[in-house]
């Protein structure tokens, strides 16, 4: 169900092809409707003024008063054929010379004073409704010393206006009408652009955890969705190897579980089957306490490793003298390599800034590994250095078999063993090396390991400087 007051991709951009097609047509239609109207407007212009250099050629003529008999007669000669014109002539006392039969014309434009006409034709209503432009301006006729007339001249524009109505009306219907279809045209070409997005939708609601291995095909979806997909692949990637982790860890842990379990449950089971000395029962008991002491050690470091994956382990960074804390680590490794006829060294010097406890157990898990794959008359070997300017490394070295390639990638992952039938130090759970690189990751490091010709090299690389977790 789609969020009340969410609109869809498909509604705004075919929203927003409609607006733009309605507005630039009604731009377009408002431009021309401005130019059709100044055409009607120059085009009444030439019309009144022609008419008013025909008066005023007329007013000139006159020379005796007697003549201003004559004039109506011949402005209303030079009007015949010209429907819809009125002309007015009034004298400056305020008489009416002549006009037209039927013209109405506004005192504004009678009162007219000046020798040029208006700048401005006037537009008025007649009494019938009929609707009209004029001039005016002020003329001399040829009597000598009398006062000028005011000509008025006017012409009928109820058919531009009509012609303009018209247009606009249609105008508005276009516009309506081409915004619809064009919305129509847009939505027709938004869904069919968004059907890749819809492909991929189908193609993505078939994916489940069972089918985690699908991929979205990009072969037929357009380059602007490639990225997207690509994207989304590597997410499903990614999900893929993490529920393939959670997938194996839990096999692992309920594999590593079942075997202490099932120790205790039939020694308890059997030690109860009848009665037991003191002795036996403190035997068993101590057995028993072992296992249980096994078994809260990979707990806890199952709750370490669970909280450096949610970025919870946080490091007190200090300035850590890395020679002197694989000296001390050696130190205690001593009786042990004596045993069992290893030799152990430790070489170079380097300052890092970290934990000074969990480098150290990052480096106590890596010796620990070391001594429980390394034959008598071998080696281990801790080589300290800096590479560049601003790392510092940790590499442990230990002579043996090596580690078959496809191992390497893995070695890192919780409870992977290459072997388990192989000795060790310490009967372990398979977490050391996975703590290790969360410890070194929790720097801002790195740890990687190699394997070839019968030489293992565990290497951490480590900031020198102090930096916050995880930078």
């Amino acid at each position: 169900m789609k969020p009340a007051g969410r609109q869809s991709i498909t509604f705004r951009l075919t929203l927003l092809f409609a607006s733009a097609s309605a507005a630039v047509l009604l731009v377009l239609g408002l431009l021309i409707g401005n130019l059709v109207e100044r055409h009607f407007d120059e085009q009444d212009m030439e019309v009144l003024q022609g008419k008013m250099e025909l008066t005023r050629h007329a007013l000139e003529k006159i020379r005796l008063a007697s003549d201003l008999q004559a004039l109506p007669q011949q402005l209303d000669d030079s009007l015949v054929g010209h429907h819809g014109l009125a002309v007015a002539v009034v004298a400056a006392s305020g008489q009416t010379l002549f006009l037209t039969h039927g013209g109405e014309f506004p005192q504004a434009l009678l009162a007219n004073t000046s020798d040029t006409p208006n700048s401005r034709p006037i537009i008025w209503k007649a009494k019938d409704g009929v609707p009209l432009r004029g001039i005016s301006q002020t003329v001399r006729t040829g009597i000598e010393d009398a006062q000028p007339v005011v000509v008025a001249v006017a012409t009928d524009i109820s058919h531009h206006e009509h012609f303009m109505r018209s247009f606009r009306s249609t105008l508005w219907s276009v516009v309506v009408l081409a915004a619809l279809i064009t919305g129509l045209l847009g939505w027709m070409a938004v869904r069919r652009g968004l059907a890749p997005l819809h492909a991929i939708k189908r193609e993505a609601a078939v994916i489940t955890a069972d089918r985690l291995h699908s991929r979205l095909a990009t072969e037929a979806i357009p380059v602007e969705l490639v990225d997207l997909a690509d994207t989304l692949n590597q997410m499903l990637s990614r999900l893929e190897d993490s529920f393939r982790r959670l997938s194996d860890f839990s096999s692992d842990i309920a594999h590593e579980l079942r075997t202490p379990v099932s120790t205790l449950l039939t020694q308890t089971q059997v030690m109860l089957s009848r009665a037991r000395t003191v002795d036996e029962y403190q035997d068993v008991l101590a057995s028993n306490a072992e296992e249980l002491e096994r078994m809260g050690k990979m707990i806890a470091d199952m709750l370490f490793l669970a909280k450096a994956d949610n970025d919870l382990v946080v490091p007190h960074l200090e300035t850590v003298d890395l020679r002197a804390e694989a000296e001390a680590l050696a130190s205690f490794y001593e009786a042990v390599a004596e045993e069992n006829g290893v030799t152990l060294t430790v070489e170079g010097n380097a300052t890092a800034g970290g934990d000074r406890l969990m480098l150290r157990r990052a480096i106590g898990n890596l010796l620990s590994n070391a001594f429980g794959h390394t034959p008598r008359g071998g080696y281990v070997r801790v080589r300290i250095g800096v590479q560049g300017d601003r790392i510092a490394t940790i590499a442990v070295e230990n002579s043996g078999e090596a580690i078959p390639p496809e191992h390497l990638p893995r070695l890192f992952d919780r409870f992977f063993r290459t072997d388990p039938s192989r000795q060790r130090l310490a009967e372990g759970v398979g977490l050391g090396l996975a703590i290790t690189r969360s410890l070194i990751q929790a720097h801002g490091g790195v740890a990687s390991v190699r394997s070839a010709k019968g030489v293992t090299v565990f290497e951490l690389q480590i900031p020198l400087a102090p930096v916050p977790a995880h930078a």
